[in-house]
């Protein structure tokens, strides 16, 4: 697939359309997703313009996944949360939304259902303020 540049993902890294940022270097770019599974739900990009791990360097990754293991447990605590999952969507056929390479943090507690993947747009306060929580525990 080839990527295109005009991806909402791509967007928000050029700064072309809001998202509430919890965390940014020159590699990596992470953000409250607007449509969560749960509370605190936080998507993870590289700034390469690669659609999936097929097409992403071996140096864009190794930042990309430093990064979701930095922040996977302080968005975790932070939300009060016990655990987390961290998935990665690899093409449509695999429930892929977005084709810009992203990993989803989705902090957990035992039991904890989640509601469907790209289902239900999030409140804007909601998220401002998750992201404000989540951003005052990184500092």
């Amino acid at each position: 697939m080839t990527y295109d540049k005009n991806n909402i993902f791509n967007k928000i890294i050029h700064k072309e359309i809001p998202a509430h940022i919890i965390y940014e270097d020159e590699h990596s770019l992470a953000f409250m997703d607007i449509m969560p599974q749960v509370p605190g739900h936080v998507l993870v990009i590289c700034k390469e313009c690669a659609t999936n791990l097929e097409d992403v360097s071996t140096h864009a990754l190794s930042h990309l996944i430093h990064t979701v293991k930095m922040l996977a447990p302080i968005v975790a605590k932070s939300m009060g949360k016990a655990g987390f999952q961290i998935r990665q969507y690899n093409g449509k056929q695999a429930g892929q939304t977005v084709f810009h390479l992203h990993f989803h943090i989705i902090p957990l507690n035992d039991q904890e259902t989640l509601k469907g993947h790209a289902a239900v747009i999030e409140d804007d306060i909601i998220l401002k303020q998750q992201a404000t929580h989540i951003k005052a525990a990184l500092q």
